[in-house]
């Protein structure tokens, strides 16, 4: 007979302590985005925060916010953030004291993380909106989003396709890799200077790469 093991005490326990963690740092930090985690970790468990809080997700995320500030300034109306996730990204830039954004919208086609993503931006009610929706379905137009943010651009069959229904001159924030052996990824580019190319904004204001021990991510930030 195969033996069965009952995690469930364990993983109790687990939850409590990261529970305790995270909002011990929230605590310390004053950070409404730590606050948010812990209270992810709380009312859904089920959620990958771990993944989605991993110390290279956090390091994409924080290169794309501090890149962005940079070289493309501070203030912004409405950003749209597609393959949203949890809202990790829209809480980071939420947060941030150097940036002035009125609105966020994260956009992903999962709509398990939508309620997740919500619970995470607990302290930007009135600006963070969390929407599942099929990036190939949203108008653009009528968005009116002043910067469209997307970091997995290696889930994009055709990039430039996607592109083509994003109003010309609206500033966009676009990262790829070139981590080829992950399944998913089924359209990863080998260099920056591919994805430029594969990309083929009017304007490049940004080009760069971040390499990390497994693979190197590629971003450009420019105007369709």
């Amino acid at each position: 007979m195969k033996h069965t093991s009952h995690p469930t005490s364990q993983t109790s326990d687990w939850y409590e302590h990261a529970f305790d963690l995270a909002r011990g740092i929230a605590a310390y930090t004053q950070s409404p985005l730590i606050e948010g985690v812990a209270k992810v970790i709380a009312k859904h468990p089920e959620a990958h925060i771990a993944n989605a809080f991993n110390h290279k997700q956090v390091a994409c995320k924080v290169w794309a916010r501090d890149t962005l500030l940079s070289v493309a300034g501070s203030s912004y109306a409405r950003i749209a953030i597609l393959g949203g996730w949890y809202g990790i990204l829209g809480a980071m830039l939420l947060e941030d004291a150097r940036f002035n954004v009125a609105a966020v919208d994260s956009f992903d086609i999962d709509p398990d993380v939508e309620t997740v993503a919500r619970t995470l931006n607990y302290a930007f009610p009135e600006k963070f909106r969390a929407v599942t929706a099929d990036m190939y379905a949203i108008d653009y137009t009528t968005l009116g989003a002043d910067l469209v943010i997307n970091t997995s651009c290696e889930h994009i069959a055709d990039l430039r396709s996607w592109l083509d229904r994003i109003p010309a001159g609206t500033r966009v924030l676009l990262q790829s890799n070139d981590y080829f052996s992950e399944p998913t990824h089924i359209n990863c580019v080998a260099s920056v200077e591919e994805f430029t190319k594969q990309a083929a904004l009017s304007t490049i204001e940004f080009a760069g790469a971040l390499p990390t021990k497994r693979y190197t991510r590629f971003m450009l930030i420019g105007t369709v």
